[in-house]
């Protein structure tokens, strides 16, 4: 993909030996820790406007606890905009974001035309799918804060930081203390056996089958299947760095933050699929 703006020469190197996309991120990837837990480490970000479109928060969350997450849609009042940062990416990076975006489920695949410092500026974006879309959804905290912080990090208009810092939230839901099923024949796994089973998966310490879950979840099957998804939900909190490692959990080094996160999950997992059995890390 080539673009109307002037490329430095170490850009321009990165082009002859790689293919390479740009994105537009304007949710919680503006954040580029949010960004890097999904495993996607651009070669260069620019803040960027998608003039005459919105931001919106009306993307059913997998979790409904969750809330909404961002969406965009075009607007009629030339005065809107959406800010955000367009990101050059490998061609590597494109699965990655598909399934961290729920691809063709939650969310399709869209080109934009973006104005920069630089120029004009074609971008790869995601919009939602109007079956995931619910005009009631509010983000949670937690999206909104990551949001904020990657857009005062990247240098957002201030009225547009603004304006993000006063939309209402999601309420909070308290839960109590996650109790696991006190059944003695239940199974132990650890990361080998849990591999074994593509359809179970593990979240601080318990392993539920998603088997019979809502058909709006069955994109989680690849992203969740046979795996332990405890550090997966540490890296979203609005207060990692990114720094989590796997040894903090096996260690009990979860902030208290984390702890409240993760056990909000475990309800939710709960509800959502069927706990049957107890995960280790060994």
């Amino acid at each position: 993909m080539r673009d109307e703006c002037t490329l430095d020469q170490s850009t321009q190197k990165i082009f002859e030996s790689k293919l390479m996309f740009y994105y537009f991120g304007y949710g919680s990837n503006i954040n580029m820790t949010s960004l890097k837990a999904k495993g996607v480490v651009p070669h260069r970000s620019q803040l960027a406007v998608l003039p005459s479109w919105k931001l919106l928060f009306n993307v059913q969350h997998w979790f409904r606890h969750e809330g909404g997450v961002g969406n965009i849609h075009p607007s009629q009042d030339p005065t809107d905009q959406v800010q955000g940062l367009v990101h050059l990416c490998e061609d590597e990076h494109l699965a990655m974001l598909d399934a961290a975006e729920a691809y063709g489920v939650g969310y399709d695949r869209i080109t934009v035309d973006l104005d920069t410092d630089e120029g004009k500026l074609s971008a790869i974006t995601y919009v939602g799918i109007p079956g995931y879309l619910d005009d009631a959804c509010l983000p949670t905290r937690r999206y909104l804060n990551i949001l904020l912080k990657g857009a005062m990090s990247a240098g957002l208009n201030k009225a547009y930081i603004e304006k993000l810092r006063e939309h209402p939230i999601h309420p909070e839901h308290n839960y109590p203390p996650f109790q696991h099923p006190a059944a003695i024949s239940m199974p132990i796994f650890n990361q080998q056996t849990l591999a074994q089973y593509p359809l179970y998966t593990a979240l601080a310490g318990a392993v539920f089958d998603m088997q019979h879950a809502r058909a709006k979840l069955d994109c989680l099957r690849g992203l969740f299947g046979g795996k332990d998804m405890t550090l997966f939900h540490l890296k979203r909190l609005d207060t990692s760095d990114g720094s989590e490692v796997l040894d903090d959990i096996r260690h009990d080094r979860i902030s208290a933050a984390g702890r409240k996160y993760l056990n909000a999950y475990l309800h939710e997992y709960d509800a959502e699929f069927k706990y049957v059995g107890r995960y280790v890390y060994d």
